[in-house]
């Protein structure tokens, strides 16, 4: 990806370099870890926040139906001591502001082709751990975005993590990553996070279950259609999409439980299979519309 020499996002809060304390759980947040029964080590317990057919409500009719235009939270674990950070963690972080600064741009498009305002969000990077509005935020936890506060949280290390445990190298996986958690940030603005917070209250695990890998879905495709409007732009190298294809194929739930354990659970998915994550930002990627990446009509999954 061509990011250099580009305009960074002025929304960013470093934390680096700064403790954290305990908190309760919650967020939206990409998988990591391993264990039993598929919840791994830190397990995949996940603040869902998505609404669907299910429930007899379409999603993308909220806000005056934006689609005609164009990653389980862990369980508390000690604290990790904050590190220093060092030249190539700058060369990170300006990365980051750069990916974060382009979906800023791409999504105000897409909000004012609806004749709405995207209202940014705030990307926070913190070393080790930190407190967010949903609570204690922990490099083991991944990447999540907190609906209550408006801001993503990543600890860069994750990146390596990404390349090393996942098999995912490449600076476009990385920016695959940032573009799936603000597209969160998205549901959340057109009423989908608000709605299902609302109604979780009734749901069972299995409903649970089901919708979150609707609202992990819809987020790939939202990334997907982060990665069209930036090609359109000039802006990808030979490799960058076969880079975000295989970091969304790496992360599915069986992928993650079959590394992991050496088996896979199919009941306790929650983010996709590896093959629904892929498709879903290659959807986004070709058709680059909201109505497109409607994973809640029962027939798209």
């Amino acid at each position: 990806m061509r990011w250099r020499d580009r305009r960074g996002s002025s929304n960013i809060e470093d934390r680096r370099g700064r403790g954290g304390g305990f908190g309760r759980g919650g967020g939206m947040r990409i998988p990591i870890g391993g264990g039993r029964a598929g919840f791994g080590g830190i397990g995949f317990i996940i603040f869902i926040v998505v609404v669907g057919a299910i429930f007899g409500i379409n999603p993308l009719q909220i806000l005056g139906n934006l689609g005609g235009v164009p990653g389980g939270g862990g369980s508390l674990t000690e604290q990790s001591a904050p590190r220093q950070s060092t030249p190539a963690d700058d060369d990170m972080a300006k990365f980051v502001s750069v990916v974060l600064g382009d979906t800023e741009e791409t999504w105000s498009e897409v909000f004012n082709r609806a004749g709405e305002r995207y209202s940014d969000t705030t990307l926070v990077m913190f070393s080790g751990a930190t407190q967010s509005g949903c609570g204690y935020a922990s490099a083991q936890s991944g990447p999540f975005y907190c609906p209550v506060d408006r801001k993503v949280y990543i600890d860069l290390q994750f990146f390596d993590q990404l390349k090393r445990q996942f098999k995912a190298p490449g600076d476009f996986a990385q920016a695959y990553v940032i573009a799936h958690e603000v597209g969160h940030h998205v549901q959340n603005l057109i009423g989908v996070l608000p709605k299902f917070n609302e109604m979780r209250q009734r749901m069972s695990k299995s409903e649970a279950n089901a919708m979150s890998i609707r609202v992990e879905l819809q987020a790939d495709c939202f990334a997907g259609m982060w990665a069209r409007y930036t090609a359109k732009k000039g802006l990808l190298d030979e490799g960058d999409i076969d880079e975000a294809l295989n970091a969304a194929a790496q992360i599915g739930d069986d992928a993650i439980q079959r590394r992991t354990q050496g088996y896979v659970v199919p009941e306790s998915f929650n983010h996709g299979t590896s093959d629904q994550r892929a498709r879903w930002f290659r959807i986004g990627l070709k058709e680059g519309t909201m109505n497109a990446c409607d994973t809640f009509n029962t027939s798209n999954l």
